[in-house]
């Protein structure tokens, strides 16, 4: 999410500028407000983390490349990653602080790079966001007049009294159709700023007239708390319009990026490593005033990729830190197919995936109602893992008192088990799936493995078979050792390693995160010219394509190398050898074994080609071998 970020915000702020900034903040002194700091060793610092419980300090910041890493939670980033994540605020937002703070005159860029120009007073985010805020204010004075009684009825209908309407700005717009329109207007706000708010619209006439009318309105605010949009629920039945109507997509909202709450939420989702994800405006209000803060909802649209973009950003789920996230769906069909689709999306967490079903299937706005904010709680508290809910929901769909069925329910619920983020986890729920099916361990644990494999399971058509590439090293081998060693060196010491980082190839890498970080360098423009630094830290952040690798360059940035004192030129010299020495003895196994199976008297152009690079090889292994032994 911090790449993606900065590549869209960057351009609102000169790239020079944005530099400057990073290269006049001494990280130290800005978490040093917020984490105390003592020596680590080696230059560095260390203390508890502040995004994560921890007994043992793991959130290292080391001034001299002016970076921070946490090893416990996998956070890291520069001093303006730090205020993002730590006080929650925007890209833009956080490199404004830090300018003020160093005292730094920012200039801003809006369509043309070539003239740049001091940013105007307020540009069309900011005209936008004024607007909602006005209109936020007017419905809310709306909702104490006469007309608006059928809203507060609903309200009071649901649980929340007029302390939980002021608390999530709930309004009332009225039933006139250009109310609103006109009050903004004659707050100077214009024609085009209204429609394209997405709070006004165009009549037949050419007049402007209200989007909303005689509806209950929730104001929509993002992470920052900027109101963004509004949610309106139908209350009156000669309303023709849907129950639920949404501001349109906007400059300012995109409601697949939304959930409702997170203004709210975010400091608790990130504290606790819990999100819980309801359904509805209602539900949300219900989940904090019942003590369950960390609940969001999305606005009009379903849970997807970018809303899990979100979640994982505040949650800071990471393989160091795996939070829970809890769905709460209806026991309905519906309820029960959303639950299916967020199971497809679990991949996409880090963390553990959960889902809450009440036993008489009401909503948590319900449940509270029916039972108090107590149920509430527990509702939340029994929840169960997500996968146990999606196998019983795909094997009930089987008479499993025939043989048919319980085959059919096998290999429909064999891909789910395969999918298991936790690999040991699921020899234990290929025993229970067995279990649930009455069946022997053995076809299921088969049908399991071929899933995994991306085969069919025995009896369903056959695909074209998959190849399987070379063993992954762990990442505790000696080979992958070499290579983050590589790496080190190349955010570290780009200037000493540069030339010799780059000349070795990105093939002669192995481990799938270390080709990624190897690919993110090149994608920077290499380590030869790179000079070092946050800011080039930063360019190999951004250039990664994943999570994974994204957090491995902020633990990289800040590791020690594995030398006693200060690298020299023969020491990047023997780690470069050393890594390429296994690609190549490697690459020598597989010709031995290609040249045993070609016959020498039929294939005799190939067999000596063959030998020719065979001998060639050997010899460049020699010759890395004795660069690798370098005295070391």
């Amino acid at each position: 999410m911090y790449a993606e970020e900065v590549a869209a915000m960057a351009g609102r702020i000169r790239d020079e500028d944005i530099a400057l900034v990073r290269e006049r903040t001494a990280i130290a002194d800005v978490i040093s407000e917020v984490v105390t700091l003592k020596s680590a060793g080696g230059g560095n610092l260390k203390g508890l983390c502040p995004f994560h419980d921890e007994k043992s300090p793991s959130f290292n910041v080391s001034p001299a490349r002016n970076v921070f890493y946490c090893f416990g939670c996998g956070v890291g980033g520069d001093a303006i990653k730090f205020l993002m994540d730590a006080e929650h605020l925007s890209f833009v937002e956080s490199v404004e602080r830090l300018a003020a703070r160093a005292g730094i005159q920012l200039r801003y860029v809006e369509d043309d790079r070539s003239a740049p120009r001091p940013r105007p007073q307020q540009g069309q985010r900011q005209r936008l966001v004024a607007a909602h805020a006005a209109a936020v204010e007017f419905y809310r004075a709306q909702l104490t007049t006469a007309g608006a009684r059928p809203a507060r009825e609903f309200l009071a209908g649901r649980g929340f009294d007029r302390a939980a309407a002021e608390r999530y700005g709930c309004g009332f717009a009225p039933d006139g159709w250009d109310l609103l329109t006109k009050h903004l207007r004659q707050q100077g706000f214009s024609h085009d700023e209204l429609v394209t708010a997405g709070l006004s619209r165009p009549a037949r006439s050419g007049s402007l007239i209200d989007r909303f009318r005689r509806r209950l309105m929730w104001p929509i605010r993002d992470i920052t708390g900027d109101v963004i949009g509004f949610g309106a629920r139908k209350l009156f039945d000669d309303d023709d319009g849907p129950k639920y109507l949404n501001t349109p997509e906007t400059p300012i909202y995109k409601k697949s990026h939304v959930l409702y709450g997170i203004d709210q939420a975010k400091r608790e989702i990130a504290k606790q490593g819990k999100v819980v994800v309801v359904e509805g405006y209602t539900d949300v209000m219900a989940c904090h005033l019942a003590d369950v803060p960390t609940a969001v909802a999305t606005c009009g649209t379903a849970f997807g990729g970018d809303h899990i973009s979100v979640l994982r950003r505040v949650l800071f789920d990471s393989d160091e830190r795996a939070g829970e996230i809890i769905f709460t769906f209806d026991g309905d069909a519906a309820g029960q197919k959303a639950a299916l689709r967020a199971f497809e999306d679990d991949q996409r967490f880090v963390g553990r995936t959960f889902i809450a079903v009440s036993p008489d299937n009401m909503d948590p706005c319900e449940l509270r109602l029916a039972k108090g904010d107590l149920a509430v709680r527990d509702l939340v508290a029994r929840r169960e893992p997500l996968v146990d809910f999606a196998l019983r929901h795909v094997i009930n769909r089987f008479d499993l008192d025939t043989v048919d069925g319980r085959v059919e329910a096998m290999r429909r619920a064999a891909p789910l088990v395969a999918k298991i983020k936790d690999r040991e986890k699921r020899p234990e729920y290929v025993r229970k799936l067995a279990g649930d099916l009455g069946m022997e361990i053995e076809p299921v644990q088969r049908a399991v493995l071929a899933a995994a494999h991306g085969q069919p399971a025995a009896g369903t058509p056959a695909s074209a078979p998959t190849r399987r590439g070379p063993a992954t090293p762990s990442v505790d081998s000696p080979r992958s050792m070499v290579e983050r060693e590589a790496l080190k060196l190349a955010l570290q010491e780009p200037v000493l390693a540069g030339p010799m980082f780059d000349a070795v190839e990105a093939g002669d890498y192995q481990h799938p995160v270390h080709v990624a970080v190897r690919a993110a360098v090149a994608a920077a423009g290499g380590a030869s010219g790179a000079t070092g630094g946050a800011v080039w830290i930063e360019q190999v952040r951004d250039a990664c394509d994943d999570l994974a690798s994204q957090a491995l360059v902020g633990e990289l940035a800040v590791e020690p190398l594995r030398i006693d004192g200060e690298p020299d030129p023969r020491y990047v010299s023997v780690t470069m050898a050393r890594l390429q020495w296994s690609s190549v003895t490697g690459r020598i196994r597989d010709l031995k074994s290609k040249i045993q199976r070609i016959n020498p008297v039929s294939n005799k152009d190939e067999y000596f080609a063959l030998f020719g690079e065979l001998l060639s090889l050997e010899q460049h292994a020699r010759a890395l071998r004795e660069q690798a032994a370098g005295g070391l």
